[in-house]
């Protein structure tokens, strides 16, 4: 998914993120971007069997663990890894599949769009979130959102 628009009205409808894969090292990319979402108003929810807690918040083994609703599934695994977890997303009742940057497995991709989630391959939430809502452009970073106006809504 490619449409900024559609990117757009997903992050700012999704508000709830489980993040498979997150890491407790602060220097890995997962807890990076995991932070940067919690630290602008969105829940993250790890998953990773290897902690207890990150960022604050309880760790569950697998996304079916989750007690809460979740919106958004994060993907931060290798792409081999990702059939089962879309068949958890989907069993969870999640609204969006989002594979990070350099996570590219397009049949689970297909698997989401076919059992109804919006699917987004390659992209990372956290660059998505500030090119969109963010201030990436102040600082000289080509966005390619090209407007004399803010958005209509900001994520938080």
């Amino acid at each position: 998914m490619d449409d900024i628009n559609t990117l757009r009205r997903i992050l700012h409808e999704c508000r709830t993120l489980a993040v498979v894969g997150l890491s407790a090292e602060w220097h890995r990319p997962s807890y990076f971007a995991a932070k940067y979402m919690q630290e602008h108003g969105y829940r993250v929810i790890p998953v990773n069997p290897r902690y207890r807690e990150i960022l604050g918040e309880k760790c569950y083994a697998s996304l079916r663990d989750i007690p809460d609703k979740v919106d958004l599934v994060d993907v931060f695994r290798k792409a081999a890894d990702v059939p089962p977890i879309v068949e958890d997303a989907i069993a969870i009742g999640a609204r969006v599949f989002w594979q990070q940057l350099g996570v590219k497995n397009a049949a689970a991709a297909e698997r989401a769009r076919a059992a109804g989630l919006e699917s987004v391959m390659d992209r990372c939430v956290k660059i998505e979130h500030g090119r969109l809502f963010g201030g990436l452009n102040w600082v000289g970073v080509n966005t390619k959102v090209i407007s004399a106006k803010r958005p209509r809504w900001l994520a938080y």
